[in-house]
């Protein structure tokens, strides 16, 4: 398995992490079923979600598989009046990565990142690894670092 710009990445900045693989049906690429496939609660696994506020412009959400992105919660941690996700068609040429393997190490364009505080309850979070199959699991302080990631709570959970 080659490496991913991700996963230099991390070497680069000689943080640890391992690479989970999991098989990919492209016809469900929801963080539940990633979860499902790596055995690990839905929680646990991070989605990246690119979004594009009024005033400081494009920024990646990084938020619980199962949590759904609370957009004035991004909008006041980024300094923006709101935010809203780009359309999909505009995910890969911003970031370099399509839907599905999209994550903030290693985009096109450095972005700021903002990551749901909740990451931080877990020892080791997996996060993908820029390539659809592909997962990184690590620490999350090693994650925020590598990212230069602003966490606040930015995700809502369903009951």
């Amino acid at each position: 398995m080659s490496k991913t710009n991700a996963a230099r990445l991390l070497d680069r900045l000689k943080l640890p992490y391992e690479i989970l693989e999991y098989e990919v049906d492209p016809d469900d690429l929801a963080a539940e079923s990633t979860a499902e496939k790596l055995g690990l609660p839905p929680e646990q696994v991070f989605k990246t979600l690119v979004t594009k506020g009024d005033r400081k412009g494009v920024c990646l959400a990084v938020i619980p598989g199962s949590a759904q992105l609370d957009l004035k919660a991004l909008a006041v941690l980024a300094g923006d009046r709101k935010t809203d996700t780009v359309p999909l068609k505009d995910v890969q040429p911003l970031t370099g990565y399509i839907r599905g393997g999209v994550t903030a190490l290693g985009t096109k364009k450095v972005y700021p990142v903002y990551g749901d505080d909740s990451m931080l309850r877990f020892d080791r979070i997996a996060v993908s690894a820029g390539k659809r199959g592909l997962m990184l699991w690590l620490a999350p302080q090693d994650y925020v670092t590598a990212t230069q990631a602003t966490l606040g709570a930015i995700a809502r959970f369903q009951p």
